[in-house]
């Protein structure tokens, strides 16, 4: 019998794109670094966070609609962008067609399989991420790029120490694929004829390039050629961030902020947004879950700054919990890359569906007429749940 396309949670799309994947790919998107324990307080902090819902009172019509910096996105979640996804043929142009399609902002990171202009095409709401690789003129080329190409923000991702070494073991990920790379690879991949099969249909291999890094005249990079790029490049200052803030002038997201001290500091490097973020646990591994110590952060800039967060979110609950606690949205990672594998386009809507149909019930559970309405009060607090880092004054 042939099994139903759809899946009802996110964890069945990650049983799914499990079996599909080559372990290879698979551990790709797992990632997380050292012992993993930040990755998994992402996720578990959302689970000790309760909700207080009440029994009468509740509205038939709810609004999940927002903003973020002045793009009108149907329910709060963003797509984070994540590097080369070869774990589908079509890519992040499938993950953009399916943003599109439910109204929310796809994110393309610099470090992407396709390139800007295509994404845009398929999704015109795309904010465009960079870290800070490469020289200033490099970077002005790539902002040049992606303006003229209709991008509508700015992401920059700065978080990121290079952590690596996993207790479970990194993912052998190749420079290119070529006949030899796949003869390698083979016994790995033979196991897994659909995902083979994905690729075949479309006479190509996986590609491991980045066009986006492409520089004028020349080759895409390779991934790791672009890695090693990153790697050589000496970490940027505030004065760093203000400059790259000018030079984009438009919408300007900074993201990997954990502390009060630097959200404070981003305020004044003229950012309009930040998410907080910890690299999804790839970066600095026994960093807090994001969600602990979101509320601090918005309680210090959240009147001057639109205030987001990534990590951890699996659920349309966990999105409550996050708007709750002071966030205007959330980007998710994982998720949709485990739709994508599942299902291509169709797996990254059903995510989508799933957490926006979860926003939903907790919103009418908790009677509220709308995601602006949830606070605190929504939900059931541990004691000593909440960090606040960089704060002298606690």
């Amino acid at each position: 019998m042939r099994r139903n396309p759809w899946f009802e949670t996110v964890a069945e799309a990650q049983r799914r794109a499990r079996k599909r994947l080559p372990a290879v790919v698979y551990g790709s998107l797992v990632a997380g670094s050292e012992r993993g324990r930040t990755i998994e307080d992402n996720i578990g902090a959302f689970a000790e966070l309760g909700f207080a819902p009440h029994v009468a009172g509740h509205h038939a019509d709810r609004d999940l609609s927002t903003t973020v910096m002045g793009v009108e996105i149907s329910f709060p979640v963003l797509i984070s962008p994540t590097g080369v996804q070869a774990v589908h043929p079509d890519g992040e142009v499938a993950v953009a067609r399916a943003a599109a399609n439910r109204g929310v902002i796809m994110g393309l990171s610099s470090f992407a399989s396709k390139p800007v202009e295509e994404v845009v095409a398929a999704n015109p709401n795309t904010f465009y991420q960079m870290y800070w690789t490469g020289d200033r003129d490099a970077m002005v080329q790539r902002m040049d790029r992606a303006r003229t190409a209709g991008a509508k923000a700015l992401i920059a991702t700065l978080d990121w120490s290079f952590s690596n070494g996993r207790d479970w073991g990194s993912p052998a990920i190749p420079e290119k694929v070529d006949l030899r790379t796949m003869a390698r690879l083979a016994p790995g991949v033979l196991p897994r004829p659909a995902w083979l099969w994905a690729f075949a249909r479309t006479g190509r291999v996986p590609d491991l390039t980045v066009p986006n890094l492409r520089p004028p005249g020349g080759p895409a990079p390779t991934f790791f050629g672009a890695y090693g790029e990153w790697m050589r490049t000496p970490p940027p200052t505030w004065d760093d961030v203000a400059w790259l803030r000018k030079q984009w002038d438009g919408p300007f997201l900074l993201k990997g902020v954990t502390r009060v001290d630097d959200a404070k500091k981003a305020v004044d490097a003229g950012v309009t947004a930040l998410s907080v973020s910890n690299h999804g646990g790839n970066n600095l591994d026994t960093t807090p879950a994001t969600i602990r110590v979101l509320p601090a952060i918005a309680e210090a800039v959240g009147g001057q700054i639109e205030v987001l967060l990534d990590g951890g979110v699996r659920r349309g609950g966990d999105v409550a919990k996050a708007l709750a606690l002071g966030a205007r949205a959330v980007l998710i990672g994982r998720a949709y890359l485990w739709g994508l594998a599942a299902g291509g386009q169709a797996g990254v809507e059903n995510v989508l569906d799933i957490l926006r149909g979860g926003l939903d019930s907790a919103v009418l559970g908790l009677g509220r007429a709308g995601v602006h309405e949830l606070c605190p009060d929504d939900l059931v607090i541990p004691p000593g749940f909440r960090l606040t880092l960089g704060d002298s004054g606690h």
